[in-house]
C-alpha cells in the first residue's frame, strides 16, 4: 500500500488529507488559532455526576464540560486519585511509581457515585474533540505515546502489536522493554518498534517518562481546570503513529511547515527525510492530488460505487444509516442476480469501512 500524507496550509487553517494508494481515507483540519487536543491532559473538577448515565461532566476549561463515562475510568481509577492527592500534598516526593502502592481495581460493572463526588480533582485526558454542542469525550486511563512505545501509568504488562509477526522479533522487543520500562508502567509496544535499535527504542522510553515528569511537576501546583501535558499538533502526531515504510510522500505547500515535518522526521526516522516535498504547482494542492474532486464526492448524501451501485448515507442525532444500493446490478437470472448481489455487498463493506475512517463516524453520544 502507497500512502501520501497531502499538507495544504491556508491562512486561517491547515487541511492535511491522507492517501492510500491514491484514495482518501482521512481528512483533517487544524485551526491556526485552536490546538489539536486529542491526547492533551487536564487537571479537571468534577462538575455533575449523572447516575442515570453512570457518567460525570468534568470541567476542564472547555466552553461545554466534558463527558466521562465509568467505563472510560480505568480499572486503575482510585491509584490515580491517590497519586493526585499525595503528588499535591507533598508526600509524594518524585514522578515515578517504584514505591508507590496501586489501590484495587475498580468493579467493572460499579456505578460512577461508588468512585467519586462532585468537586473530586482529577487528571483526564480527551480522546474525542468537542462536536456541535457536545463537550469533548475524555478518559482518565492516561497514557503517553511515543514513536515505539505507549506507556501507561499504574499498570504492570508489556504487550506487542499483533501486527508484528516474527516471533523472534516480538520476543527480542518484549524483552528490551522489560528490561528499560519503569516500574508500575504498562507498556504497550508498536508496529514501528519492528527492526529497531536498542538505542532508539531507549530514547523513545526516555522521551515519555520525561513527559510524565513534566506532568508530575504541572500537577504539584495546579489547580482546575488546567492544561498539565500538551500534545503535538496534528500534523506531528500523524507522522509519530503513522509514518512506515509504506509512506511515500509528503506533499506540503508552506515552506515553514515543509521544515517542521522534515525536521520531525530527521528526528524519527532519518532515512525517510527524502519524503517531505515542498509543492510548488500553480493549482491549488488538493486540486492537483484530485483531493478536492474526492471531497466532492465522498461527502455528500450519495456516495457512488463501481458499475452504478452507490451508498445513501444518512446521519440522525441517534445514529448513523448506511443503505447499499446495487444500481440495476441485479437484473437478469437468479444465478446473475446472486453473484451481483454478493459483489455489490463486498465493494459495499470496502466502502463503508473507508468512509467510517473519512467521517470520523465512530462517536458513541
Amino acid at each position: 500500500m502507497n500512502s501520501e500524507l497531502i499538507i495544504d496550509s491556508g491562512p486561517s487553517e491547515v487541511q492535511i488529507a491522507l492517501l492510500e494508494d491514491k484514495k482518501l481515507v482521512e481528512l483533517n483540519f487544524e485551526r491556526r488559532d485552536q490546538h489539536f487536543s486529542v491526547g492533551d491532559i487536564y487537571l479537571g473538577r468534577v462538575k455533575k455526576l449523572m447516575p442515570s448515565l453512570n457518567a460525570a461532566f468534568v470541567d476542564i476549561g472547555y466552553e461545554k464540560d466534558a463527558f466521562l463515562h465509568y467505563l472510560d475510568l480505568g480499572p486503575q481509577f482510585q491509584s490515580l486519585v491517590k497519586y493526585v492527592k499525595q503528588t499535591q500534598s507533598g508526600s509524594k516526593t518524585d514522578s515515578l511509581l517504584t514505591n508507590f502502592d496501586n489501590e484495587p481495581d475498580i468493579v467493572k460493572t460499579g456505578k460512577i457515585t461508588q468512585v467519586m463526588n462532585n468537586g473530586l480533582w482529577l487528571p483526564v485526558q480527551i480522546a474525542k474533540e468537542p462536536i456541535s454542542t457536545k463537550g469533548p469525550r475524555i478518559t482518565s486511563e492516561l497514557s503517553l505515546a511515543g514513536r515505539y512505545f505507549v506507556l501507561t501509568p499504574f499498570y504492570d504488562f508489556v504487550t506487542v502489536s499483533q501486527k508484528i509477526k516474527d516471533s523472534e522479533e516480538r520476543n527480542r522487543l518484549k524483552r528490551l522493554a522489560l528490561s528499560i520500562r519503569p516500574k508500575m508502567f504498562g507498556v504497550i509496544i508498536r508496529t514501528a518498534a519492528e527492526g529497531k535499535k536498542v538505542a532508539e527504542l531507549d530514547q523513545d522510553m526516555q522521551d515519555m517518562i520525561q513527559r510524565w515528569e513534566v506532568f508530575y511537576d504541572a500537577l504539584k501546583t495546579s489547580k482546575p481546570p488546567v492544561k498539565l501535558l500538551g500534545e503535538m499538533d496534528r500534523t506531528a502526531t500523524i507522522l509519530r503513529d503513522m509514518l512506515n515504510a509504506d509512506f511515500n510522500n509528503i506533499h506540503v505547500n508552506d515552506n515553514g511547515i515543509y521544515e517542521e515535518v522534515k525536521s520531525y522526521i530527521r528526528t524519527i526516522a532519518p532515512e525517510q527525510e527524502s519524503i517531505a516535498k515542498l509543492y510548488k504547482g500553480k493549482a491549488p494542492i488538493f486540486e492537483n492530488f484530485g483531493i478536492d474532486k474526492q471531497i466532492k464526492s465522498d461527502f455528500g448524501k450519495t456516495v457512488s460505487m463501481q458499475n452504478g451501485a452507490y451508498l445513501v448515507i444518512e446521519h440522525t442525532e441517534a445514529l448513523h444509516v448506511i443503505d447499499v444500493n446495487s444500481g440495476g446490478r441485479n437484473k437478469g437470472d437468479s444465478d446473475n442476480q446472486e453473484a451481483n448481489a454478493f459483489q455489490t455487498n463486498t465493494m459495499a463493506a470496502h466502502e463503508i469501512a473507508r468512509q467510517l475512517r473519512l467521517r470520523d463516524m465512530g462517536e458513541l453520544l
